[in-house]
């Protein structure tokens, strides 16, 4: 990526007011749900070096998100966002607060209201913030706390972990070929798995192997990974007979996946084009049950993924540039 992202920050104390403008080099699907998704916005929320772990998120209007902020010492800051007003893939609103483990609001420190805009361009993202306190002193006082410089390196963070999803992809697959690949989801086993299927079919892994949740991001600057999750299989391939390719990954449930034994297989189509994508997985769904719609992923793809009238499992995937 390495482009130049629009990053304005003011403030307005005439009417209590933070706005934030930034720009992320990824699509709209992308970004809304890296703000939306407990399993994403647990990797780049929090500054370093604080982790985000969230306890429950109701994506809602009346919903609400109950998270931790951890930090290297062990110290826990719980905090809830209450979702006010939604529209997806455009905007949303939320009230912020301080409060305990079960989300009892501390009436000790001051919320406020996040109001978040979303507006696509033809190769990025912009996010309008708008954060809104009802006192002047609250407003200075977070300031002073240093919110500038911590929510800069949060968004840091988001910006890394979509350019590492992007590398990643670009590194296995550089072109919009076609293909057709087997994807096997493992519960946390998948490099034993893949160890066995090497060894059966005397080949090696693509790539640069086995690629572990905890070497993406690859430098100590990355957001954080769960501790019990980091040695896990991010991805891998194996090419098999016929110039088949197995692929696979771990689906920590840390990260909100599940991988129930015996359904965890799909048949992986990777279309040449965005329009060839849509256009099978319409068909082919049709009748089906649809697991995930088409839509553009955080780690740079148009992904969905479904089970067919017959009871098969498919993943449709293209690689956007």
């Amino acid at each position: 990526m390495n482009q130049i992202l629009l990053f304005d920050f003011s403030v307005d104390k005439k009417n209590k007011t933070i706005h934030v403008k930034r720009e992320f080099a990824a699509q709209l699907g992308l970004v809304w749900d890296a703000w939306t998704k407990p399993e994403l916005l647990d990797l780049w929320w929090a500054p370093k070096p604080y982790q985000t772990k969230t306890k429950s998120l109701n994506f809602k209007e009346g919903g609400y998100w109950l998270y931790a902020m951890v930090g290297p010492e062990g110290d826990v800051h719980w905090c809830r966002a209450d979702y006010k007003e939604i529209r997806p893939l455009e905007s949303f609103s939320a009230l912020d607060a301080f409060c305990d483990e079960k989300g009892n609001i501390n009436q000790d420190f001051p919320r406020s209201f996040w109001t978040n805009s979303f507006n696509e361009s033809e190769d990025s993202t912009t996010v309008d913030i708008t954060i809104k306190y009802d006192e002047l002193a609250d407003l200075e006082k977070i300031i002073e706390m240093g919110f500038k410089e911590g929510f800069t390196m949060a968004l840091e963070n988001l910006d890394q972990y979509i350019e590492a999803q992007f590398k990643l992809r670009s590194e296995l697959k550089p072109n919009h070929s076609p293909r057709v690949s087997t994807y096997l989801n493992f519960p946390g086993n998948t490099e034993q798995a893949f160890l066995f299927y090497r060894s059966v079919f005397q080949t090696e892994f693509c790539g640069k192997g086995i690629q572990r949740f905890g070497e993406l991001p690859a430098d100590p600057s990355q957001p954080p990974i769960a501790e019990n999750v980091k040695n896990m299989v991010l991805h891998i391939e194996l090419p098999i007979i016929g110039n088949h390719i197995l692929m696979g990954t771990d689906a920590p449930k840390e990260m909100g996946f599940t991988s129930i034994y015996g359904n965890n297989m799909h048949i992986n189509i990777e279309p040449e084009s965005r329009e060839e994508a849509k256009r099978i997985f319409e068909e082919l769904s049709e009748g089906g049950n649809i697991s995930m719609p088409l839509q553009d992923m955080f780690w740079g793809a148009y992904f969905g993924s479904f089970t067919d009238k017959f009871g098969i499992n498919w993943m449709i995937n293209y690689q956007n540039s």
